[in-house]
């Protein structure tokens, strides 16, 4: 069963995502706050597994709650604004996925699913323009990337190319636990906290400008 608290500051928004998300039988809502505040005190109390955190919000806004809550939750941001500083913060952050909450039903459990299996997922809509920008500067990571094993920089360029730990298997005709151990190992190496920070490295490196192979 997939833990799950839900944080946003209008009871609406916080009562469709429950209903939702209880509606699946694999899926737990344990919780719901309206605030960053209550997000931090709901987050320590009963750890969910993920926290659906939106970022405006009074009080304490959902980035500034960010840290606080990643120590013990997987935090998927979910906000109605598509403001690409609001995007690189929140994944700078450590959130392990960001939704727009017009993304609709599918989208968001699909995003739960993906963040409590250690995947991340973020709206298709984001996921380009976000890609480019982290590409479109000064090459950065190239030293940490330069580290990879050759197995270790296949998978790394599929996590980058957005595929989920089941696709990275049937591509590269391995195991499941072979793929979350060189993700473990490529954490490591890049200084990632998740997988869309790895992402996020080998972009700003630019092996993914170049030919696979």
């Amino acid at each position: 069963m997939i833990t799950v608290a839900v944080v946003d500051d209008q009871e609406m928004v916080r009562m469709g995502f429950s209903l939702i998300l209880d509606a699946e039988d694999s899926i737990s809502v344990i919780g719901q706050a309206a605030d960053g505040v209550e997000a931090i005190d709901l987050t320590r109390s009963q750890k969910p597994d993920v926290v659906l955190l939106d970022i405006r919000m009074p009080r304490l806004d959902g980035l500034a709650a960010l840290p606080e809550i990643t120590p013990y939750s997987r935090v998927i941001m979910v906000t109605t604004f598509d403001d690409d500083d609001y995007v690189d913060a929140a994944l700078d952050g450590g959130a392990s996925g960001f939704l727009l909450k017009d993304a609709g039903a599918d989208l968001l459990i699909a995003g739960v699913r993906a963040a409590a299996n250690g995947d991340a997922l973020i709206s298709p809509s984001l996921t380009l323009d976000l890609l480019r920008r982290r590409s479109s500067g000064p090459a950065r990571n190239t030293h940490a990337v330069a580290r990879l094993s050759a197995r270790e920089l296949e998978v790394a360029r599929l996590v980058a190319a957005g595929r989920t730990n089941q696709e990275i298997c049937e591509q590269l005709f391995i195991s499941l636990g072979t793929v979350k151990t060189h993700l473990g190992s490529i954490q490591t190496r890049l200084e990632a906290r998740n997988r869309v920070e790895i992402a996020a490295a080998m972009w700003e490196s630019g092996e993914m400008d170049r030919p696979n192979g």
